[in-house]
């Protein structure tokens, strides 16, 4: 969620997604997590329901903190496997910060921060069978769960976001707009033969945050 806010302070278009089957939050024990629905329950729901719960807890082992953050992100955590890529995204989502230039519901870059998360959405994508056509850059940066790795990953990503924004302007300045909006097109080769070339020069600027990036298909 740390990436999501920078990029969307940045003014880029960002949608943000988990790939678990549940919401998973830390409990009063390792086996009595607080579990929520994707999709469905709001970060508003979840910090008023572990506030009235155990307050002191959940704030001293910064949970309501986290909390306090994503409310003020978005309205609730959306699951990959569930976003029907391509359905406008409306009035539900236009609070969310980072909305505005994502109402098409289509990306043309992935960015995930595990290697888990990146073999889910890669495995989904290959599942969905493109009915798009449409190309999509999956990138993993790989950021440990916690809140310094965090910002640290944060700051990472969105230098990536600028790179590569960079270069799909120098593309369309070069080729034209044609077919951009389709992921066709001159420009949209040219920044897709580039994305591995500015992947290599960030991951020398950022050698301790492991990268894995593969062209796939909406």
């Amino acid at each position: 969620m740390e990436a999501h806010l920078r990029l969307s302070l940045a003014s880029y278009p960002v949608i943000s997604f988990g790939t678990g089957s549940l919401v998973r939050l830390p409990g009063p024990s390792i086996t009595q997590p607080n579990v929520y629905p994707f999709n469905v329950i709001s970060y508003d729901q979840m910090y008023s329901e572990l506030s009235a719960k155990d307050a002191r807890l959940y704030r001293a082992n910064g949970l309501l903190t986290m909390l306090e953050r994503n409310r003020g992100v978005k309205f609730a955590p959306e699951r990959w496997q569930d976003w029907p890529v391509g359905k406008p995204r409306l009035e539900k989502y236009k609070a969310d910060k980072g909305s505005r230039g994502s109402e098409g519901g289509v990306v043309d870059i992935v960015i995930t921060c595990e290697e888990r998360c990146w073999d889910a959405v890669v495995d989904n994508l290959l599942e969905r069978g493109s009915p798009l056509n449409r190309p999509v850059h999956v990138i993993n940066v790989d950021i440990k769960d916690n809140h310094e790795e965090g910002l640290i990953g944060g700051s990472a990503i969105l230098e990536l976001a600028d790179s590569l924004n960079a270069a799909a302007r120098e593309e369309r300045e070069r080729n034209g707009e044609g077919g951009w909006a389709d992921g066709t097109g001159d420009a949209r080769m040219g920044f897709d033969q580039r994305v591995p070339e500015i992947l290599a020069e960030w991951q020398e600027r950022w050698p301790n945050l492991a990268a894995l990036w593969t062209l796939a298909w909406f």
